[in-house]
C-alpha cells in the first residue's frame, strides 16, 4: 500500500474480536516503512460512514507514554520492570512471570548441594580473554568426578545495580573447560544468550551428561562473548549432587554414570549451500561395559541473509543413525512475532530493550541454552561394531542456499557412553577438534 500511494494505514479488527500486533514474516521484514500504520476495534457507527462514501478525518500522532515502572517481588524485593515497548498490559504480565520464574528458581536453590564450586564471583567479562578462572578445585575421587550430577549456575550481572548500567544487544556467551593437554581441552561447558540491557537473570543448565569433560581435579575455565561488547559480570557456580555412594546406594549396579565423552560435531560455519559438506560422517565404535549412549548438543543460528537466516529463520538439524534412524529437532519459535515473550516462564529476561519478544532460531535474549539430548542407545550396535552417525542442517526441507549475507551456525555436540557406577574408567584417544565457536 505504500507503493501505491497511500500516506497511512488503518487495518479493522474482526467484529467481536480484539485488536493484536501488527508483524512481518519472513522476507516482509527487509521492507522499510516511511508511513504510518496501526489497528483499531470494529466501530459498526465508523464503518456505516464510511461505507456510504463519507469521509473519515484521522491524525497519526507521536505520543509519549510512561515507561519507568516498579514492581514487588513474592520475596518483597523492589523491581525494575524493564522496558514497555509499547502501551500494552502484557509487559506487566511478563514482568510477574519472571519474578515468579526467578523466586522458584531461588527457591530450588536454597536447598542445600552436595557441593557448590563457585568459578567466577562478579568476574569482568570483557575483551579477547574474556573472564577466566585458573586451578579451579573439583570434587574428584582419584579417577574422575565423585559426583553423578552437575548443574551450571549462572547470574550475568550489570556494572551497578541499575538496568541502564547493562550492556546493550544480545550475544552469544560461551563457557569452555580445559583441565589437561587432552583434545577435550577448550570444549564448550555451556552456552546462554546475553539479555540486552536488564539484569534480573539467573539460569540453572543441566549439564549431566558433560561431566567427562572435566578430567582432572583442578581445571581453567574461560567464559567469552564477542570482545568488542561492553563487560558483563558473570557470577558462576557448579552446582554437584547425587555422590557415587548415593548412586550406588539408589540403584546399585543398574545406577548409570556419564563415562566418556567424544566430540563428534563442533564448529561455526557458515549457514549456505556449504553447510553440510562440513561436517563429514563420524564412525565410532562403543567401548565395553557400555549402557546407554547419547547424543548432547547446543546448536544455535545467527545473523541475516535474504531469508533471515539464521536468526529468525526456521531450520531443522538431523542426526542420521547408521543411515537408518533419523532424529530430528525443527526451531519452529523461529521469526513469531511473540515467541521469546512466551518463554519468560521458562527463563527469558522480561521486557528487554530491542526486539527481545521475536522467535529466534534455537534461542532467546536473556535465556540459557537447553540442550538437545537424544538416546541413541537401541539405534547402534553395541558389540565393538563400527557405527556412524551423519549430522546436516536444512533450511524449507533441504540444503541452505542464500543469495546474500549468510549467516551461522554455531554446533557443539558430544557423545556421552555411559556405564554402571564403579565400572573401570579407562580414557579414550580424540581427534582434535577447535571450538572455533564465538560469534
Amino acid at each position: 500500500m505504500q507503493n501505491s500511494g497511500s500516506v497511512g494505514v488503518i487495518v479493522v479488527a474482526n467484529t467481536g474480536e480484539a485488536i493484536h500486533d501488527m508483524n512481518c514474516q519472513n522476507t516482509e521484514c527487509s521492507t522499510v516503512l516511511n508511513i504510518p500504520a496501526t489497528m483499531v476495534p470494529y466501530d459498526e457507527r465508523i464503518m456505516t460512514f464510511a461505507r456510504q462514501g463519507g469521509l473519515v478525518n484521522v491524525k497519526f500522532q507521536t505520543t509519549q507514554s510512561d515507561n519507568f515502572y516498579l514492581a514487588i517481588d513474592r520475596k518483597g524485593r523492589l523491581q525494575e520492570m524493564g522496558w514497555l515497548l509499547y502501551p500494552n498490559f502484557n509487559f506487566f504480565t511478563w514482568q510477574a512471570e519472571g519474578m515468579s520464574f526467578l523466586a522458584d528458581l531461588e527457591d530450588q536453590i536454597a536447598q542445600p548441594s552436595d557441593v557448590v564450586i563457585n568459578v567466577f564471583n562478579r568476574t569482568r567479562m570483557q575483551g579477547e580473554n574474556g573472564a577466566f578462572a585458573g586451578n579451579v578445585k573439583l570434587p574428584w575421587d582419584g579417577q574422575r568426578i565423585a559426583f553423578s550430577k552437575l548443574t551450571l549456575d549462572l547470574q550475568l550481572q550489570c556494572p551497578s545495580t541499575t538496568d541502564r548500567t547493562c550492556a546493550e544487544w544480545d550475544h552469544t556467551v560461551h563457557l569452555f573447560v580445559c583441565c589437561d593437554d587432552s583434545a577435550l581441552c577448550g570444549m564448550e561447558l555451556g552456552r546462554w544468550i546475553s539479555p540486552y540491557r536488564r539484569k534480573m537473570g539467573r539460569w540453572l543448565t543441566d549439564a549431566t551428561h558433560l561431566i567427562p569433560l572435566l578430567t582432572n581435579k583442578r581445571c581453567n575455565f574461560t567464559m567469552k562473548h564477542p570482545p568488542w561488547t561492553d563487560p558483563w559480570f558473570p557470577v558462576l557456580n557448579l552446582r554437584f549432587s547425587e555422590p557415587s555412594d548415593w548412586l550406588r546406594a539408589q540403584h546399585g549396579a543398574g545406577g548409570l554414570y556419564p563415562d566418556q565423552i567424544e566430540p563428534i560435531f563442533v564448529g561455526s560455519e557458515t549457514f549456505d549451500r556449504t553447510y553440510n559438506t562440513k561436517f563429514p560422517p563420524y564412525l565410532f565404535a562403543v567401548p565395553g561395559g557400555v549402557q546407554r549412549v547419547t547424543i548432547y548438543a547446543l546448536i544455535t543460528g545467527h545473523g541475516s541473509d535474504n531469508n533471515n537466516c539464521a536468526e529468525f529463520c526456521v531450520t531443522a538439524h538431523n542426526f542420521l543413525i547408521n543411515e537408518a534412524n533419523l532424529n530430528s529437532r525443527v526451531f519452529t519459535n523461529a521469526g513469531t512475532a511473540q515467541g521469546c515473550a512466551h518463554r519468560v516462564k521458562f527463563g527469558v529476561e522480561p521486557n528487554q530493550h530491542g526486539t527481545w519478544l521475536y522467535g529466534r532460531n534455537g534461542w532467546c535474549p536473556g535465556e540459557n541454552i537447553l540442550p538437545w539430548v537424544v538416546d541413541i542407545t537401541d539405534q547402534i550396535q553395541l558389540d565393538g561394531q563400527e557405527n556412524h552417525i551423519r549430522y546436516y542442517g536444512q533450511f524449507n526441507n533441504s540444503d541452505p542456499n542464500p543469495t546474500s549475507n549468510p549467516g551461522n551456525i554455531i554446533i557443539s555436540a558430544y557423545m556421552v557412553y555411559w556405564k554402571e557406577h564403579g565400572s573401570a574408567y579407562a580414557p579414550r584417544n580424540f581427534r582434535q577438534l577447535s571450538p572455533g565457536l564465538l560469534s
